[in-house]
């Protein structure tokens, strides 16, 4: 339950969305997907871009009032054309249908093309897991990452997400970007005026740079090399190529491209735990308290898996106000 000061804020957005022709419905699910964003502590994903999305819809590249067709392909798999909507409405109904599709038959598959930016994907993931479903997120995203080898941005940070329901625990999810740092980092640290991490980006004549504003126009450093640049070109096909969305670098940038709309892709699948064994429940608590009870390096009390430091972000932030940055407060004020 959000405090009254984030409830006053999550309607401040609501309100906003709503200004900008979205329905009340659509503009919750917005509203709802950034101040989630800010409670699970990743800021680059919230507040920040709101004015960004408004924006595109003032310019007429987001359709606030999209006519959506889903094309049934199998019993198990739809394809989804967004019509330009926001990517927070075209995901929020693609995990929803992979969901339904999923509790029906064991398995739902649901590719997405028109769509924009959708925000995290472990707001999707969640959703699945909730429902008692190992789930897996693709998306792919405006150019960033130089394909290993090249030395000019191809790729986006396209994020890889997986959850899985725990037993009496925090939902596992992992949802990481396929680059050192996002890029939402790298835009909120050039607006509040502080430094990116060491290692993540180059400027535009190839050397390290921890100025956001040269990292923007530069390009970012995948992770781990070569694997980190596979895993990229993995996901720009999944959520891209197969779903019929651009793909190979023509992902329109949303903060600065407004020759048309970012026809992003998504994928999300959907699946019963319980698909291959009937006993999956008790295997996930046993593959996990297999891995904490390893012996620990010093200065490690738990050893955690992922989505437990997002959940303790969020229990925590929970209690206090969300913490907004004067210039994304003119930013809302002024939409």
């Amino acid at each position: 339950m959000l405090n009254k000061n984030n409830k006053k804020l999550y309607l401040k957005v609501l309100n906003i969305f709503k200004k900008y022709n979205l329905s009340h419905k659509d503009s919750g699910v917005c509203a709802s997907a950034i101040i989630n964003a800010e409670l699970v502590g990743f800021s680059s994903h919230g507040l920040s871009r709101l004015k960004m999305y408004c924006d595109r819809i003032k310019k007429k590249l987001i359709n606030p009032k999209p006519k959506f067709k889903i094309k049934k392909i199998s019993q198990s798999v739809r394809h989804i054309d967004a019509n330009n909507s926001i990517g927070f409405v075209s995901a929020d109904l693609g995990i929803k249908e992979a969901i339904k599709i999923a509790k029906k038959t064991g398995v739902g598959i649901v590719g997405i093309k028109n769509s924009g930016h959708y925000g995290l994907s472990s707001f999707y993931a969640e959703q699945a897991v909730k429902k008692g479903l190992v789930v897996f997120c693709f998306t792919n995203a405006p150019p960033a990452l130089a394909p290993y080898g090249a030395k000019k941005s191809l790729f986006g940070t396209n994020p890889i997400c997986f959850g899985t329901p725990v037993s009496k625990g925090d939902p596992f999810i992992l949802d990481t970007s396929v680059s050192v740092i996002n890029r939402g980092k790298i835009r909120l640290a050039a607006k509040i005026g502080k430094k990116i991490t060491s290692g993540s980006a180059l400027d535009k004549y190839g050397k390290p740079t921890t100025d956001p504003m040269k990292a923007l126009k530069g390009v970012q450093l995948p992770i781990s090399g070569f694997k980190g640049s596979g895993l990229a070109w993995m996901v720009d096909i999944l959520s891209g190529v197969m779903t019929g969305a651009s793909h190979g670098g023509k992902v329109k940038d949303p903060f600065d491209d407004f020759s048309g709309p970012q026809n992003i892709g998504h994928l999300f699948i959907a699946l019963k735990p319980n698909l291959f064994v009937s006993n999956y429940t008790t295997r996930i608590k046993e593959n996990i308290k297999n891995v904490k009870k390893l012996p620990k390096v010093k200065g490690v009390t738990e050893i955690l898996y992922p989505g437990q430091n997002r959940m303790k972000r969020y229990k925590f932030n929970m209690k206090k106000n969300i913490r907004i940055p004067k210039s994304i407060s003119d930013d809302l004020n002024n939409l």
